[in-house]
């Protein structure tokens, strides 16, 4: 029955009317697949060898033991965003004679052998082969080998289970992130506590039964959970639920653009794709601890721009590029309103002021590394909201490719277009260029503190700089408009 389904499926894609579509997206993503593969590969035959040489006399099981606790933590945060339940189109099977459960163990089967648990087996892999030829005791690694593919399948069995829940999300950041501070602060040895419960299954293996019989429990979990709910009736029943709303009475302060604004933060917060941007930009204000913490990149390094741009600016870039694209699927609707398109350009310009400006508070932090760090992150934030909110706003009115906010995240390239790669050019070639000249030829502060001043001299020009960019959007509308109602475009 399972190699029947699989057929299926694959007869399913090649009859699709979007097959050409569908064929060049599979196969851009087969060959980053190829390369992750390819990397992990790598990794799982050279990380022996490179912790040998970094800690000798130190041994790299050990090593690898103490920080794979960060490892579930950090697959089952990603997992959240990224692996998706792999359910076919059931409906059709459920007026034939054929058994719900073949169904539902094909749907956890295929699940199993999805390519983000094969990167985790051409990890341990090699890395498991390395340890025997090093002479490491082959029951003890074989039992080792055994929990760690127990471990990868439990995360892809509880990943199902949190994926539609935020606050198991916000729990997994909180571990997260609380767990990194606990050890980099050195208040309590996380890792090392973990760390021994991880060696002991190579110590001792007979305890790798304990994570097989987790995967066995939690494949039988999401078995009854999925076998209880396929039913015809059920997928013909409308769906009822209890309307949730949200206090936004707090947008009224900003006068005209509030309605604006309240839609933008309900779009945000309602859709999958538009929360991910917000996830991501509250995990982006640890990428200054890769940069700040490394004695190699020194003030002067453009790098510590571009980290600045990125800390205080990621929800600019990642939410800024596809502006007006979010709202493709009504975007003929406003344009026919009388809506000032000036008011909607404030509001999406408001928003991500807003958003700058507490990336900005959460980096205060890094003033533990220097006042120079606090003073990047508070030059490129005002860079942000001078420069490079116009910036992205005007390289918004070339956008022309629709976005539905029903799909999938994963592998979602929706609304890109050549804007969203040129867009990248002024938002961070034009400070780094500042920033290196200056520094060069006269010092970090005076470089630093242009940065700051073209950022205030584009804020106090800022309604000049909207009107022009309303008449670009203004200009363009009709032509957003016709791509924005392509939806195979």
């Amino acid at each position: 029955m399972f190699k029947h389904f699989t057929t299926l499926q694959w007869k399913s894609f090649f009859r699709s009317a979007s097959l050409g579509k569908s064929l060049a997206i599979k196969i851009l993503m087969g060959f980053f697949a190829l390369y992750m593969l390819s990397t992990m590969l790598m990794a799982g035959i050279g990380l022996f060898f490179g912790l040998q040489k970094a800690f000798p006399g130190t041994d790299p099981l050990t090593m690898v033991s103490n920080y794979l606790i960060y490892w579930v933590l950090a697959e089952l945060f990603f997992r959240y965003f990224m692996q998706k339940l792999p359910v076919m189109d059931i409906k059709p099977l459920l007026t034939i004679p054929i058994k719900k459960r073949a169904i539902t163990h094909y749907v956890l089967g295929r699940s199993g052998v999805s390519i983000y648990n094969l990167f985790d087996l051409v990890f341990f892999t090699p890395f498991t082969v390395v340890l025997l030829f090093q002479g490491y005791p082959v029951l003890h690694v074989i039992g080792w080998f055994v929990a760690m593919i127990a471990v990868v399948l439990s995360i892809n069995y509880i990943n199902f289970l949190i994926n539609k829940s935020n606050t198991a999300l916000l729990a997994l950041l909180i571990l997260l992130g609380g767990s990194y501070g606990l050890d980099y602060f050195d208040i309590y040895p996380v890792h090392e506590l973990a760390g021994r419960l991880f060696y002991t299954l190579y110590q001792q293996p007979v305890f790798a039964i304990i994570p097989i019989l987790l995967t066995i429990a939690l494949y039988s979990i999401n078995y009854r959970f999925l076998r209880n709910r396929i039913f015809l009736d059920a997928s013909l029943r409308q769906k009822t639920k209890e309307a949730v709303t949200s206090d936004l009475s707090w947008t009224r302060k900003f006068g005209d653009i509030a309605p604006f604004l309240q839609l933008d933060l309900k779009l945000i917060w309602r859709n999958k794709r538009t929360k991910v941007q917000v996830f991501v930009s509250l995990a982006m204000i640890f990428y200054g601890l890769i940069f700040y913490s490394i004695e190699d990149f020194g003030l002067n390094s453009v790098i510590m721009v571009v980290v600045g741009i990125l800390m205080t600016g990621i929800f600019l870039m990642n939410f800024g590029q596809f502006i007006p694209a979010w709202d493709s699927a009504y975007f003929s609707m406003i344009m026919s309103q009388n809506i000032p398109l000036r008011k909607y350009l404030e509001a999406k310009a408001g928003l991500i002021a807003l958003s700058v400006v507490v990336m900005f508070l959460l980096s205060i932090p890094y003033v533990y590394f220097g006042w120079q760090a606090l003073a990047i992150n508070f030059s490129t934030a005002l860079y942000n909201l001078g420069i490079n909110i116009p910036v992205i706003l005007f390289f918004g009115s070339m956008n022309k490719k629709r976005i539905d906010l029903t799909k999938s995240p994963v592998g979602n390239i929706q609304g890109t277009g050549a804007a969203q790669f040129l867009v990248g050019i002024p938002l961070f070639g034009a400070p780094m260029l500042i920033y290196g000249i200056l520094t060069l030829l006269f010092s970090f502060e005076v470089a630093i503190a242009s940065l700051a001043i073209l950022g205030i001299v584009g804020f106090a020009y800022r309604k000049p700089i909207l009107d022009t960019i309303t008449l670009s959007y203004r200009k363009k509308k009709y032509g957003m408009i016709a791509g924005f109602q392509e939806k195979n475009g």
